[in-house]
């Protein structure tokens, strides 16, 4: 059945494809913009009804990627970047956007974002050859650029993140944040109406939650 969408207010449709802390991405975004509405889905036509689409997602590529092919949704995401809507994808929602992944023993990607998702490795060591914990759990600052989702957000700000595989993407001129644990990744790609974060903004306080914010006023150009 097909779930209604207020017209009234502008919407946002988090894609529920059964994988992500959708409860608490879907709490924040409502916390920042108590005036629009936000509806969890799985149904393609709330998306397309939708004025701001976000992907989140959480767990092992090679099941997400399952899912998201099983549903059509990798299709759905490629029509509702093309109609310039604003899309933000979050953590494995990011790397799900990307074109190839080495986890699971490697999985193809969506590809909509050039680019692969890397594994940090088991003898993760920092400059100093100190021993750094894979995954990369916990607060880490971001180097971001002047693009709108960062509006209010200082330099150096930390977010939260919880990942073992990071980002590097083809096109530098996609890099809108990097970030560095041992080594330097992409925290944030951009490409026109698409926004893409490693980090879970729901989880990094002030700075995250400003960015939603940012992102449920974005008119998608940067």
């Amino acid at each position: 059945m097909t779930q209604a969408v207020n017209k009234e207010k502008q919407t946002v449709a988090v894609i529920d494809y059964g994988m992500g802390n959708l409860h608490s991405v879907a709490s924040a975004l409502s916390h920042v913009a108590p005036e629009q509405e936000v509806v969890v889905t799985s149904d393609p036509a709330v998306v397309a009804a939708a004025d701001r689409v976000v992907f989140p997602g959480v767990g092992a590529i090679r099941d997400c990627m399952a899912e998201i092919k099983r549903l059509g949704f990798d299709q759905l995401l490629r029509e509702q970047i093309a109609t310039g809507k604003p899309v933000l994808g979050i953590c494995v929602g990011m790397q799900a956007l990307m074109d190839h992944s080495e986890e699971n023993g490697g999985v193809d990607c969506i590809g909509i974002l050039r680019g692969k998702v890397r594994f940090f490795g088991e003898n993760h060591t920092d400059s100093t050859g100190a021993h750094l914990k894979v995954p990369h759990m916990g607060w880490n600052q971001v180097q971001h650029n002047d693009h709108p989702l960062w509006v209010g957000i200082e330099q150096d700000s930390r977010f939260y993140f919880v990942h073992s595989f990071y980002i590097l993407a083809d096109d530098t001129r996609q890099v809108a944040a990097t970030c560095a644990y041992g080594l330097p990744f992409h925290a944030a790609l951009a490409q026109d109406n698409l926004f893409a974060v490693q980090f879970h903004p729901e989880k990094s306080h002030t700075a995250g939650l400003q960015l939603l914010k940012n992102f449920l006023h974005w008119d998608g150009k940067a």
